[in-house]
């Protein structure tokens, strides 16, 4: 089982900047994908960045976060972070974190965490 902690959330002023944080713990052999989601409505989840592993790292952002929103891995094993600058009131909604890979023996594993609040305020 693949368990994820975000953290990094909270409150700032349009055109601030935060970082948020994952990371992914269990049987994990490969992490294949690390992506930020975004809740936009109720029932609808937009991606905003996604970094993905293999001999060349390679990202990708939605139009919305493009040139102000930075996805990257970290040193420590299994973690990803979300530098957001320039915020605007736009930005605000629960971030949640997602990762899919493969566990030690084998399988594949899709993960979300647990989201994390941005507020923006204008």
């Amino acid at each position: 089982q693949v368990q994820l902690v975000e953290s990094g959330g909270g409150s700032v002023e349009s055109g601030g900047s935060l970082r948020l944080s994952c990371a992914a713990s269990g049987s994990i052999r490969d992490i294949h994908a690390m992506d930020w989601y975004r809740q936009v409505s109720e029932d609808q989840r937009e991606l905003v960045a996604s970094i993905f592993s293999g001999g060349k790292i390679k990202t990708n952002y939605s139009d919305s976060v493009r040139g102000r929103f930075t996805i990257s891995r970290g040193n420590v094993p299994n973690t990803a972070y979300l530098q957001m600058t320039s915020l605007a009131p736009e930005d605000a909604a629960v971030y949640y974190c997602h990762v899919t890979g493969r566990m030690f023996d084998f399988m594949d594993f899709e993960a979300w965490g647990q989201g994390t609040q941005v507020t923006v305020s204008p």
